[in-house]
């Protein structure tokens, strides 16, 4: 049986855009609506990079990763042909007007994952 864990309310996700779920172990998950009021859930991580999705342009049942324009879809976290990746998707359930996620999910997908770090690296050889 699955216990849900209630987000926000679906009226607090801008339409068209997205709303980050901070967790303390792993990547934050994105929760999007798009324009028909739907919302889904993704690992905060496009596939390709590692870019933030919860930046990205929702359209439709995609969104568009803001560093290289990957599409990936809502509904499963799959990029779109030609691409190839996947990122984790969660089960939402949308009641009364609140939008809620798995606790199991949340409690274990991606926690091992971070975001790629940006930037140049330090010099660890002697070249000081």
């Amino acid at each position: 049986m699955t216990t849900w864990k209630a987000i926000c309310k679906v009226e607090d996700i801008p339409t068209l855009g997205s709303r980050r779920v901070a967790r303390a172990v792993g990547l934050d998950v994105a929760v999007f609506r798009n324009s028909e009021n739907e919302v889904f859930a993704l690992l905060d991580r496009c596939p390709h990079k590692g870019g933030p999705l919860s930046q990205g342009i929702v359209f439709g049942q995609s969104v568009a990763c803001p560093l290289h324009n990957w599409t990936i879809g809502l509904c499963t976290g799959q990029a779109a042909a030609p691409d190839e990746g996947q990122t984790s998707a969660f089960t939402v359930k949308v009641d009364n007007g609140l939008v809620f996620l798995s606790e199991e999910e949340l409690a274990s997908v991606g926690t091992d994952l971070t975001r790629p770090e940006a930037g140049p690296k330090p010099c660890r050889s002697a070249c000081a």
